[in-house]
């Protein structure tokens, strides 16, 4: 009783009352409508969410492409070289378990709901960039490429622009791990209780719970197709919920053990799950028309880069990149304050520059054999009746995807076992570390957020998944991630000017000296001490 009550205490000790209250009574409510009026608030989201890519697909697509430019500018310019903590602090993590960490928790479950079905949706609904014939050679090519583009480079930017201004301002000069913290270059680190951070911490919940609930949504869908394709076993709504919200609290054992015992670990495991999965798919596979259609595809991805970034399709209906471009870069805006703030929390002692060539570079080239490997292999099969792969498609949804693409490998029982299991521990790491960050979030800024209210943030963000699921399915989670991540797109654009503002004066301290003591020396007169990596 004593050990429960110093629980207890602890985490009602540690909350941040207002954000917290405001974001529980929320996410409750959400629920709550939800479970009484599944229909009405599936179609009452459809519309606002209609109204937002129709009316402003502009922000989603030129917000997106800001942050793509001045990542780039980040890791080649100048400001990399600035470290996210004390001139001689280590880093923390090293690189295997920062970038197990970093990819497990930002690309999360998406990866294997839309890793073999994406390319496969393109094929047949063609970008109407290409004007290519569906289901022909040419629309294939192109499938692969634009699923590139949706989780290559421009998937990773947000999440290194919320965490930078984050992490700089909590190593360097002490300021509470929380998402407010990037606009201390406006109002300073001594003001970051006032109403406009508040504002802003509160958003960021928001923001979190509708991204986190989408994710889990798409991969306890997936979890659950896999249950009756492979096994025949079908439940209905209840067991829908029950499941979901089952799998999201399962990640208890790995928050007890803490980040560097619990995360790190499990994602390690995933990394080398999801590896392994890639390369005996690969060599299984279609190898050779993999390779012929992904180099192609990987060519077309950069020379037609600029082109698909700025695209809206202005001259037709806009409908595509509204149902594609705008939901991802919605999906992952309403991801960025929770992955921001998550890869913050495990980037002391790196420079601004591995951050970002972490991300951009490191996750874009992990990822690409698997969209190349899984989006080409589902084509083939349909394409050489190898696999009926559209049929099943159009019988179980998009979540079936994988299944009859590993069915048809050898040993696919085997490798869809596998495939199962990487989509529950992908789902974990994603709860996982996504009420880490609503603990921060919600408690101030801590950085070790008690058990218990991780385990509340997970519980709720479970039973809204799965209710989504349950009251519009897929579209409700389209629309419930374009819906929260819109105003995280004017927060990056916040964040991006406060960086330019403080780099800016800290700056001429980088040509004094190679040597972060001679720099920190010089600087001391400065509030801020600089450090210069040696690359």
């Amino acid at each position: 009783m004593i050990q429960v009550r110093t629980t207890l205490e602890r985490f009602v000790d540690e909350l941040d009352l207002g954000v917290f209250g405001v974001g529980f009574s929320v996410s409750l409510l959400a629920i709550l409508v939800f479970f009484l009026y599944p229909e009405a608030s599936a179609e009452t989201m459809g519309r606002v969410n209609e109204f937002l890519w129709t009316e402003y697909m502009w922000v989603y697509v030129g917000t997106m492409f800001l942050m793509i430019v001045f990542s780039l500018w980040l890791m080649v310019g100048p400001w990399g070289s600035l470290k996210l903590g004390k001139p001689h602090e280590d880093p923390e993590f090293g690189l295997l378990s920062y970038f197990s960490m970093m990819f497990s928790a930002g690309i999360a479950a998406g990866i294997v709901f839309w890793g073999p079905a994406e390319a496969l949706k393109h094929y047949t609904t063609v970008p109407p960039l290409f004007g290519a014939e569906p289901q022909s050679a040419a629309a294939a090519v192109g499938a692969i490429q634009y699923t590139l583009f949706h989780w290559g480079i421009a998937y990773w930017v947000p999440y290194v622009i919320v965490a930078i201004p984050i992490a700089y301002y909590a190593f360097r000069e002490d300021a509470p791990m929380r998402v407010s913290t990037l606009v201390a270059p406006f109002v300073g680190v001594d003001n970051l209780d006032g109403l406009l951070a508040k504002a802003i911490d509160i958003t960021a919940v928001f923001a979190t719970i509708g991204g986190i609930a989408t994710t889990l949504g798409f991969v306890g869908k997936q979890f659950l197709t896999g249950l009756t394709y492979n096994l025949g076993v079908s439940l209905g709504d209840a067991g829908t919920v029950l499941v979901i919200t089952g799998l999201t609290v399962a990640f208890t054992v790995s928050v007890a053990l803490g980040v560097k015992k619990g995360i790190a670990r499990i994602s390690r495991f995933n990394m080398g799950v999801f590896a392994v999965l890639t390369v005996v798919t690969f060599l299984l596979g279609p190898t050779n028309y993999i390779m012929n259609t992904g180099l192609q595809a990987v060519g077309n991805y950069f020379a037609e880069f600029l082109g698909m970034a700025l695209y809206t399709n202005a001259t037709g209906t806009g409908e595509w990149v509204g149902n594609w471009t705008v939901f991802y870069w919605a999906w992952v805006f309403s991801w960025a304050p929770f992955g921001g703030l998550f890869v913050a929390r495990i980037s002391r002692g790196r420079t601004i520059r591995q951050v970002v060539a972490t991300a951009v570079i490191g996750a874009t080239a992990s990822t690409t054999p698997w969209f190349l490997t899984m989006g080409g292999s589902a084509i083939f099969f349909e394409r050489n009746d190898i696999a009926p792969m559209l049929s099943m498609v159009a019988e179980y949804g998009v979540s079936v995807s994988g299944f009859p693409l590993f069915g048809a490998l050898p040993l696919g029982g085997l490798l869809s076992a596998v495939f199962m299991l990487l989509v529950v521990t992908f789902f974990i790491t994603s709860a996982d570390s996504s009420t880490l960050a609503l603990g921060m979030l919600t408690t101030g800024g801590k950085q070790q957020p008690s058990t218990v209210n991780r385990v509340i943030w997970g519980g709720l963000m479970g039973g809204l998944a799965s209710l989504l699921i349950v009251g519009g399915g897929i579209d409700a989670l389209r629309s419930s991630a374009i819906i929260t991540g819109f105003p995280f797109a004017i927060i990056s654009i916040i964040a991006i000017a406060g960086m330019i503002r403080e780099f800016q004066q800290v700056s001429p301290l980088l040509s004094v000296s190679d040597d972060p003591a001679v720099a920190q020396e010089a600087g001391s007169a400065d509030r801020s001490s600089v450090s210069v990596d040696d690359d």
